[in-house]
């Protein structure tokens, strides 16, 4: 896996229009980094957004997790997402949870919470398919930000 210096507090970067693949990323710990290296990224069983794979396009909020751990021991994976269809949830929205759910007239593969939803101040990205999402590089909370 490369390693990599990352830079910025935000990259949201779409290849193309009909492109529904953007950067986004993933705090964790170098332990668990490794394990997604290996096997690749698990559904948590439930969260703001219900299940799903969590990340963030905002670097610092990523930086940050997991919460409680010494930056030594914290990194960040850098990847790249097909977020598919997305849908847009806002505090008391009826598919904060169900959004994945069959059983629903419509199907989306990705939740997004603005900065603004109402929910927790800061945006938050939950991704259905594991399997959607490519680790692109590795990097340690305490390098200096600036790609290589």
């Amino acid at each position: 896996m490369t390693l990599c210096f990352l830079a910025g507090s935000r990259e949201w970067v779409r290849h193309s229009r009909r492109d529904r693949t953007y950067i986004m990323y993933y705090g964790t710990t170098r332990d668990i980094a490794d394990v997604i290296m290996r096997e690749g990224f698990r559904q948590s069983n439930d969260g703001t957004l219900g299940r799903g794979v969590y990340l963030s396009r905002d670097l610092n909020k990523a930086s940050r997790y997991p919460i409680g751990l010494p930056e030594a021991q914290r990194v960040v994976l850098r990847v790249e997402v097909n977020v598919g269809k997305v849908i847009a949830i806002y505090r008391g929205h009826p598919r904060q949870k169900n959004w994945h759910d069959g059983r629903c007239k419509e199907v989306f593969d990705t939740a997004w919470c603005p900065p603004d939803c109402g929910m927790m101040g800061l945006e938050e990205i939950c991704v259905w398919d594991p399997n959607s999402i490519t680790v692109k590089c590795i990097a340690p909370i305490t390098a200096p930000r600036a790609f290589r």
